[in-house]
């Protein structure tokens, strides 16, 4: 006799088995719960348990992510594990007929880690009995009702060989003579997914901006970090700076990491994805960022080069969209990327397989390559609307700017300037902009996205072509960084009419009316020479997506 996913077991003198798990999806563990526990749904109406990758770092600061020791390390580390309840009820002399066997698949074995709690409370009597190196346990005292408390500890993300499901079995094996082997009378299984790793968009609230501190070289950043200092605190937002001895010359703190999140029922924490650009920052996000309830994860190809397009200035995410009939409740993550071509650039596959693998927010891979820098952060951003779909799309327009620039030549002021004020930077007016046909050709060539929605917003800009790819001739006001209502815009330095930059005046006068506040930071020498802005130079640290991820269905 065999009954697989039951909620419970009745079997000659054995009166109870029941593997139970939150599968609710309550934050707590209910006893039968569920009608089918080997299954796992999608939606709110949705069952299955789901599991937490143990990858923060609850125990000693010098240490690894905690899940790469078989051993709790801490009561804290504890909370990030899912608790599994095997209930049994039977009668005296039961062990001398049958055994009763928790175990897993060697699938699975590199994937989770599982740990009994026997005895007191004390740390020392977790012990780990499933893993990569025990597939089966075999539980003893099972005489009378029992509870066994067991905790499940996530190693492994989704990725492109593993769909995120983990089984947990309970098995009861009848020896009917000494000399044959066992027979399963009945298995009871649990089926859990593996929490993803989520993103958070620019509409999310600011909690913490990073950003490095440059003191030594040509382009020091200490007026751009004072400057960033009032943004921030006019945003009530934590502002973290890097110190030179950390980031060892290296100010493209975007390009390094991004912060997300993991969420399961019962907890929820921080999760920075490291990327594989390996360059001065290298060791921040995990010397630094790792810690207590902080997470970490990362990618590292390990037969191809890295180029550009792995930086994560190149990887960002919608606010949530309604995509012909789908809703996409926590947004669609945008990746930079290239035509199909041997010689063409692309995020490394092991980076782009990781993150299609998390499913639930589906990415879209965007044309990036005609950049020389090649991020998607140099040609859009997100920021807040009170209305329509709570947001606005701003995509960098070589077209508006001409267009801007054709108006104020119209009247009256073509020997209005660029670069004005710079010193270091020649000027040219606008005058000598719109007689340079090379130049304008160049801008339209870059003009890549027709969209015309009420949704998106055109922000004036201007690219120049050197071996057939493109970067901005002026700071790229699109690579902004968004505190909520606060935006620190880089200053453009454009021509002066009714003495005010055209350029702010006009980028204020699109954003102003959705109740947004521009503030232009002079980055030209500290970033915007080096190709790159105020979005490459800082990150955000936000609040996660109030909607819960396993209620979507992909």
């Amino acid at each position: 006799m065999q009954d697989r996913g039951g909620s419970s077991f009745n079997y000659g003198s054995f009166t109870a088995i029941s593997l139970d798990a939150d599968t609710s999806r309550t934050g707590a563990v209910a006893r039968n719960a569920a009608t089918d526990k080997t299954k796992w749904t999608w939606g709110p109406n949705g069952e299955g348990a789901i599991l937490l990758v143990n990858c923060d770092r609850d125990g000693p600061s010098s240490g690894n992510m905690d899940n790469a020791y078989p051993y709790v390390r801490s009561y804290a580390d504890l909370q990030d594990l899912s608790l599994v309840v095997l209930h049994t009820h039977g009668p005296a002399g039961i062990h001398d007929s049958h055994t009763l066997l928790l175990h897993i698949s060697m699938f699975d074995a590199d994937k989770v880690r599982v740990f009994h709690a026997a005895g007191d409370s004390s740390l020392s009597n977790y012990e780990c009995v499933l893993g990569s190196e025990k597939l089966s346990y075999t539980l003893g005292q099972t005489e009378g009702e029992k509870e066994h408390a067991f905790y499940v500890e996530g190693l492994a993300f989704p990725d492109a060989n593993f769909n995120g499901l983990i089984s947990l079995h309970a098995t009861l094996l009848e020896r009917s003579d000494q000399n044959l082997p066992a027979t399963p009378v009945f298995t009871d299984t649990v089926v859990f997914r593996v929490a993803p790793w989520l993103m958070t968009s620019n509409t999310r609230k600011p909690i913490e901006v990073f950003v490095c501190s440059i003191k030594k070289g040509d382009f020091p950043n200490e007026k751009f970090l004072e400057a960033l200092k009032v943004l921030a605190k006019k945003a009530d937002c934590k502002l973290t700076i890097c110190p030179e001895i950390e980031n060892r010359g290296d100010r493209w703190i975007q390009d390094e990491m991004e912060f997300g999140y993991v969420e399961a029922p019962h907890k929820s924490f921080p999760v920075v994805f490291d990327s594989p650009r390996n360059r001065g920052l290298q060791h921040f996000p995990f010397k630094r960022i790792l810690g207590p309830d902080f997470g970490y994860v990362t990618r590292e190809p390990k037969n191809s080069r890295v180029s550009s397009l792995d930086s994560f200035g190149n990887l960002d995410i919608s606010p949530p969209v309604k995509v012909r009939g789908k809703e996409y409740p926590l947004g669609r993550i945008l990746i930079g990327s290239s035509f199909p071509g041997t010689d063409n650039r692309k995020m490394a596959k092991i980076v782009r397989d990781f993150l299609y693998a998390q499913k639930v927010q589906s990415p879209v891979e965007l044309y990036s390559d005609w950049l020389t820098v090649g991020h998607v952060d140099e040609f859009l951003s997100f920021v807040p609307a009170p209305d329509r779909k709570g947001f606005r799309l701003l995509l960098a327009s070589p077209l508006a700017c001409l267009n801007l620039f054709k108006e104020q030549e119209k009247d009256g002021y073509g020997d209005a300037a660029l670069f004005q004020g710079l010193g270091r930077r020649g000027t040219i007016t606008l005058h000598e902009l719109l007689a340079d046909t090379v130049l304008g050709h160049d801008s339209k060539y870059v003009q890549e996205l027709d969209l015309s929605e009420q949704d998106i917003i055109d922000i004036p800009q201007l690219f120049t072509l050197k071996d057939s790819r493109a970067t901005a001739l002026f700071p790229n006001m699109v690579n902004m960084i968004v505190l909520g209502k606060h935006l620190g815009i880089p200053k453009p330095f454009g021509p002066i009419v009714h003495g005010r930059c055209c350029l702010e005046a006009e980028v204020c006068s699109l954003l102003e009316p959705l109740g947004l506040s521009c503030h232009f930071i002079d980055n030209f020498f500290s970033y915007h020479v080096l190709m790159g802005d105020i979005h490459c130079g800082t990150n955000v640290r936000r609040e996660p997506f109030p909607f819960r991820w396993w209620n979507i269905i992909p």
